[in-house]
This record gives C-alpha cells, structure tokens and sequence, in this order.
C-alpha cells in the first residue's frame, strides 16, 4: 500500500517524516498541497481519514489564522478558508489506505507504517 505525504518544502518537521520514510526505505508520493492545494472534497476526505474536524487541523500560529479567527465559523467555513489559504492545514499529513496521521514530531510517521 502507497504511502502520501502533504509536504511543505520549508517545514522542518515535514523534512523530518520524510527522512525517516527514506531512512526506512518506504516508497511515498509528495504532494505539494501549497503549490497544487486540495480542493472542498479531497480535503473533506482526508479530514475523514484523519478523524478529525477541520478546526483540529488548522496552524493556529499563522498570521490568516489570526486574522480569521477574529469571526466566528462554523466547521464547514474552516474547511472553505483552509481551500482557499492551504497554509491553514497543519503538516506534515502522512496517509496510507484509508488512514492518517499527523506526523508531529515527526516519528509519529512511524505510527502508520
């Protein structure tokens, strides 16, 4: 079974999971989600995988996030907001089949192999 990580180049905890996967000699796929972001569905699939709700998976230490928060959401408009600023989701995000994790720290990666 394939594994995905949601990476971003210039987070060192998701540099970190990727290491231990090549360390480990596990086959991943990156996927840039800044660069190519996920769309309403594949992020609303990867919340289910994850078991959690989006305002779980939002990096509340962004500056957007400080800016957005001042207004109340609901689940749904946390999903729309991180759709449309991918630098909301939290990463690095590790999946394999239908599960996922979080990989912070990064030995959590461990966790779904």
């Amino acid at each position: 079974m394939s594994i995905t990580i949601y990476h971003n180049t210039r987070c060192s905890k998701s540099r970190g999971a990727l290491q231990i996967l090549e360390e480990k000699g596990i086959p991943y796929k990156v996927h840039l989600y800044l660069q190519e972001p996920l769309s309403s569905t594949e992020l609303k699939a990867l919340l289910k995988k994850l078991n959690m709700q989006p305002s779980e998976l939002l990096r509340k230490g962004e500056e957007i996030y400080k800016t957005l928060k001042a207004t109340p959401h609901t689940e749904e408009q946390w999903l729309e907001e991180m759709v449309q600023h991918p630098q909301l989701i939290e990463r690095p995000i590790v999946v394999k089949g239908d599960k996922a994790i979080v990989a912070r720290p990064p030995e959590r990666v461990l966790e779904i192999l």
